[in-house]
């Protein structure tokens, strides 16, 4: 839908101030942080709040919460998304301003990934011990990878994102993915992760997977990974997950078969020893989805976990008419 003259004349007074044409072009490599921004810009945060707030009012940015984080994002399309890039595509690249606020923001990247570095070095031995004790890890994304399917995906949603692997995994299936998770230092790593493999359609929000606060039947494939069995009210979580499924599409839920190794819970905060297929497939049903499917990884070493990957879909509108 084309711009009305009031409109263009609101996107052309946003982008003709010094600053706020800094911050699009930023925020045209990557989102940022309030904070983020102001370090780049050096600038103060109520000042940059400011240019932020005309931004998102000329309808060229997109502002969302971050647990205590504001983020912001380019809108993602339509005639003002088209003006700015317009705009910044004529601007010589080697500009001696935006190549310095480039710059910052390299040395900002460089400071986020360390962080994210030495938080993932220091609890690595959790993941590794876990690991451990079921098949290769390439022989679990193997499985996945076939379980989601081919593809192309409109939207892909990872619940309960961790490190980003599923996104890394799945993503360049997908035309626009996100993830969600409650810890903003496994969010830092994820970031650093889709970056490194350059997935540019790929948002990571701070984010229950109780309460999404995404709309229903907004995604064709949402994985459920290694999640679950943290969790007290699971069922809660992959109704909510189902909510989630558009018709067509497909819910993916990898967690652990029922086992006995209780220092898990002891010393590694699992709530649930694994799940029965039982246990799964009613909770998929009663939120809606059918051809409920299962495939067992069985562990590489004796007394250890027997990796589940369970899948389902919703049926379309003309399917369930039909039935």
């Amino acid at each position: 839908m084309a711009l009305t003259m009031d409109q263009a004349v609101d996107v052309l007074r946003a982008v003709g101030e010094p600053t706020r044409l800094r911050i699009l072009a930023l925020l045209a490599h990557e989102e940022l942080a309030v904070l983020e921004l102001g370090r780049v810009l050096d600038q103060s945060q109520p000042r940059v709040s400011r240019h932020l707030k005309l931004l998102a009012e000329a309808g060229l940015v997109e502002r969302f919460p971050d647990g205590a984080w504001v983020f912001y994002r380019l809108v993602a399309s339509g005639e003002a998304r088209e003006l700015v890039a317009e705009t910044l595509s004529r601007i010589d690249p080697a500009d001696p301003v935006l190549s310095a606020d480039i710059e910052r923001l390299q040395r900002v990247r460089a400071e986020r990934a360390s962080e994210a570095g030495e938080y993932f070095a220091r609890n690595a031995a959790r993941w590794d011990e876990i690991r451990s004790l079921y098949v290769s890890e390439a022989d679990v994304e193997n499985a996945i990878l076939r379980a989601a399917g081919d593809g192309p995906f409109r939207r892909l949603v990872d619940l309960g994102s961790g490190t980003g692997r599923m996104l890394t995994l799945l993503g360049p299936r997908a035309e626009g993915a996100l993830g969600l998770d409650l810890s903003q230092q496994m969010l830092n790593i994820a970031r650093a992760h889709v970056a490194d493999v350059g997935l540019e359609r790929c948002e990571l929000r701070h984010g229950d997977i109780f309460g999404t606060r995404l709309p229903g039947a907004s995604a064709d494939l949402v994985v459920v990974h290694q999640v679950l069995h943290y969790l007290g009210d699971p069922a809660a979580a992959v109704k909510e997950a189902s909510r989630l499924v558009d018709q067509g599409g497909r819910l993916l839920i990898v967690d652990f078969a029922p086992h006995k190794l209780e220092f898990l819970r002891e010393q590694h905060q699992h709530r649930r020893l694994g799940f029965a297929d039982a246990e799964i497939e009613r909770w998929l049903k009663d939120a809606g989805l059918a051809k409920v499917r299962s495939h067992a990884l069985p562990p590489a070493r004796r007394e250890g976990l027997t990796v589940k990957i369970w899948t389902a879909e919703r049926a379309r509108q003309t399917q369930r008419s039909a039935a």
